[in-house]
């Protein structure tokens, strides 16, 4: 395409925060006919640039009652939007904005030019901002609200999720601006701001406290302590349920005029102050100790926010463990490493030389704590080895006996917290074999049960992860949505945002089981965007291609990949195949002459599967035998699925396969 051609290239802007609409690059709105159009145009925004297959639109279009020609129907839809987005393209020339892909459409709108995406990135970007920067960029994102998100569809079942969770964010955006507000000392703005929100969403429990703080820093305590009594008879009311600790805190605090209630510092104050804290952490050698636990401590919670949090809390957690070891203080160490015990439910590691340091510094520590040392510590050090030591094949190595070991003290113990943590150790050690997910499952309800009997939720939410893995394994996918509605359910009451990372994942593997192959793609690529951010590489390298691959000889479709996809940490295991696809025989031949076995975790079953198929296609009758006997434990199971996010089809199919071909040989 020649430099006159790309001059020409329309810009347009699309709004959904709001009625949907689209401007030109003037501003100018453009015209998007009917209200079947501007459906057709929604449904593609709610997909992020997405493909969304024809039937799909199809169905939504018209829930499940469509015309005889419904199909026609929506391909003039598309062709009415591309004349009207488009108008200068020449006849004949693909669009480059309304894309027709696979078996359907795609949006290929920049997110820069959608105010939902927009809005979203800046609410992200102001989590990290001072207050002073971060109060008007959140005012700037909210300002690009016209109305309800989509609001030309509030019935449509297909818009229900996303207008809810737009609306969710933007609630939460006007929270954190009345935070920043009361953090730069203008209360009385927050305050404005907060009692129209509480008004309108009178189950914010978050803004009813931030109310009542805003009022009281203006000098209204009675007003402050009113809006409490309000919030409280509004929740038992209409939700039936007493208000959390932090609304009790907050009134309690009010009534005894508690110091850290008072307005904080400004931004320079706070520069002054944190050189202040500097200064005095030098002059106080001593205190390091104290600092080392505290910083562990908090490495813990910020672990659990996802993203950035994730990825900050290993780097600092690496950091402390380090410091404590050259104090030269073995206790202090094995306190510091044994308080990070966030809970861990992906068996390959987000940083394998980090967690080969941590567990060389757990066992150094081992050896040099001395006699009379707490046994919950130990037990703690023995649960990180098994905890940090996952993917590998356990059977009579130290990490499956340091699980073990921290199991029984913290039973002796009777430690619900440091149980559950040593049963999670004992989970990353149950891959010695395929076909342990009854095992893995019982380990799941026994966490489950102990977190929830305790409180411990982010324990709860990995003891149903933990379930839902192992009945995905079995097929039994109406205990495993149980698992995930519940998991869902505390991560929303809780705020753990990583939890829906897992869940969108396992509803992805349930559409790519029981729906045609086009649409399990569609909600793979969808999941995918899950993991955008959300700080965990050991899980994101390479899922995507490989559930795409598995989905494909799940419904065997022939192997197909771009030469340019990353495969991350499953290439040596995925090669083969490639180089049977593209006809190099010889070389895969060669390949798996010299195959390893698949490491010891959740995708240890589907990825003996792909080598049992490349291994039938060249006739490696060795490797055909050691794939049979690495599969048959799990012959009841779904190749993969014990993930709880792809699968590669029945093992049974795998091993039938298999057996026919070293038939004619045995005999």
């Amino acid at each position: 395409m020649n430099a006159c051609t790309l001059s020409h290239v329309r810009v347009v802007e699309f709004g959904v925060l709001g009625s949907v609409a689209a401007w030109d690059e003037t501003g100018e709105p453009i015209a998007l006919k009917g209200p079947r159009h501007r459906a057709v145009l929604a449904r593609l925004l709610i997909a992020r640039r997405g493909v969304v297959p024809v039937p799909r639109l199809v169905e939504d279009l018209w829930e499940g009652d469509p015309p005889a020609d419904a199909v026609g129907t929506v391909r003039t839809f598309v062709a009415g939007l591309r004349r009207a987005l488009e108008p200068e393209r020449p006849r004949r020339t693909p669009s480059r904005l309304l894309v027709t892909e696979g078996p359907g459409y795609a949006l290929r709108a920049e997110p820069a030019h959608v105010d939902a995406r927009r809005f979203e990135l800046a609410v992200a970007a102001a989590a990290d901002l001072s207050p002073a920067q971060a109060v008007p960029r959140l005012t700037e994102a909210l300002e690009l609200w016209r109305g309800p998100a989509y609001a030309d569809f509030a019935g449509e079942r297909w818009a229900r999720a996303e207008r809810s969770r737009l609306a969710e964010l933007r609630l939460t955006a006007v929270e954190r601006r009345a935070e920043g507000r009361l953090a730069l000392g203008a209360a009385a703005d927050a305050a404005a701001d907060l009692d129209a929100h509480v008004a309108e969403h009178p189950w914010r429990e978050d803004a009813w406290q931030l109310l009542a703080l805003a009022l009281y820093r203006c000098g209204r305590q009675a007003d402050a302590l009113s809006v409490l009594r309000r919030a409280r008879q509004l929740l038992r009311e209409h939700l039936g349920v007493e208000p959390g600790p932090r609304l009790s805190r907050t009134e309690q605090d009010i009534l005894r005029h508690a110091d850290h209630l008072d307005p904080g510092p400004s931004d320079p104050a706070a520069q002054v102050w944190a050189q202040a804290s500097a200064s005095y952490a030098s002059m106080v050698p001593q205190r390091a100790r104290t600092r080392l636990e505290s910083t562990a401590g908090l490495m813990r919670d910020l672990a659990v926010t996802g993203g950035g949090g994730l990825e900050a809390a290993r780097r600092h957690r690496a950091a402390a463990v380090a410091a404590a070891e050259q104090l030269g203080d073995p206790e202090l160490t094995a306190r510091v490493i044994g308080v990070y015990d966030v809970p861990a439910v992906w068996t390959r590691s987000d940083d394998s030389a980090q967690a080969d340091r941590l567990v060389g510094a757990a066992e150094r520590t081992l050896l040099h704590l001395p006699r009379g040392a707490p046994e919950a510590a130990r037990a703690r050090l023995l649960a990180t080895v098994a905890v940090e030591s996952r993917g590998t094949l356990p059977e009579g190595t130290r990490a499956l006996q340091a699980a073990h070991q921290a199991v029984e003290s913290a039973r002796r113990l009777e430690d619900a917290n440091l149980l559950v943590f040593a049963l999670n150790g004992l989970f990353m050690q149950t891959f010695e074999r395929a076909g342990l997910a009854a095992r893995r499952d019982r380990i799941g309800a026994e966490i489950t049960e102990v977190a929830a009997r305790h409180g411990l939720f982010t324990y709860e939410v990995l003891g149903r992860l933990i379930r839902l893995q192992a009945h995905c394994a079995t097929a039994d996918f109406m205990a495993a949505d149980r698992h995930a509605a519940a998991a869902d359910a505390l991560a929303e009451r809780h705020e753990l945002p990583l939890v829906a990372v897992f869940t969108t994942w396992y509803r992805a593997l349930r559409t790519a089981t029981a729906e045609p192959p086009q649409l399990g793609e569609s909600a793979y690529r969808a999941a995918a965007r899950s993991l955008e951010g959300a700080g965990m590489p050991g899980l994101e390298q390479g899922l995507l291609p490989l559930a795409l691959l598995c989905l494909r000889l799940h419904h065997g479709l022939p192997v197909t990949a771009d030469p340019h996809t990353d495969w991350g940490p499953y290439e040596p295991w995925v090669r083969p195949l490639l180089l049977l696809a593209e006809g190099r025989d010889q070389d895969a031949a060669g390949l798996l002459a010299s195959a390893t076995s698949p490491p010891g975790d959740l995708l240890h079953e589907a990825l003996w599967s792909l080598l049992a198929r490349a291994a039938i296609q060249v006739e490696d009758r060795p490797l055909m035998r050691r794939a049979q006997r690495a599969l048959e434990p799990a012959r009841g199971e779904l190749a993969g699925a014990a993930s709880g996010l792809l699968t590669a089809g029945p093992v049974a199919d795998h091993l039938d396969a298999l057996a026919a071909a070293l038939a004619p040989h045995d005999s």
